[in-house]
């Protein structure tokens, strides 16, 4: 790994948030309700934010939240709120034909797959941030959406055991 993408190296505290690799001190803070653009943020829960297109599916957006060194952030219910929040995203991809499972996985890493054009950036964003920070009312309330248009969407629970799915193609 490099030094940017975190490998083992020098941590730092950082404005009261866990600690941080020296690399990415230099990140800016994301807040909740600024514009959301491409690129690799400091979220206000201490976790390392990535936005950019997905390699392998170029009508999705990747979105990865790093909790390295937060156990916190790991709570049952936190887990739960991720699980739907990728099921939500999903129903979006099932509706518009898109043949991968949702990219998710469980744990101090989280990564999802958002179709461009689905869910507003700003809005997943927010709701990512949201669960970090405790409330998890905004990814409720886009799984509500999702499920309005779509239909029910999976059991959180049908996520486990999965880790992170692989992207797929679309048709």
């Amino acid at each position: 790994m490099t030094e940017d993408r975190g490998a083992a190296g020098p941590y730092i505290e950082y404005d009261g948030l866990p600690a941080l690799h020296g690399s990415e001190v230099k990140l800016p803070l994301i807040h909740p309700y600024a514009p959301v653009e491409a690129g690799r943020y400091v979220t206000p829960g201490g976790g390392r934010l990535t936005i950019r297109k997905s390699e392998t599916n170029s009508a999705h957006l990747r979105i990865t939240l790093d909790h390295l060194g937060c156990p916190a952030q790991c709570t049952p219910q936190k887990d739960n709120a991720f699980r739907r929040l990728a099921l939500a995203a999903e129903g979006y991809c099932v509706h518009a034909g898109c043949r991968h499972r949702p990219a998710f996985s469980d744990g101090v890493m989280r990564c999802f797959e958002v179709r461009t054009s689905s869910i507003p950036l700003p809005a997943f964003v927010r709701a990512v941030l949201a669960i970090e920070l405790g409330d998890l009312a905004p990814a409720g309330r886009l799984v509500e959406e999702a499920q309005a248009r779509f239909g029910p969407v999976r059991p959180a629970e049908a996520l486990d055991g999965e880790g992170q799915a692989e992207a797929g193609q679309d048709s």
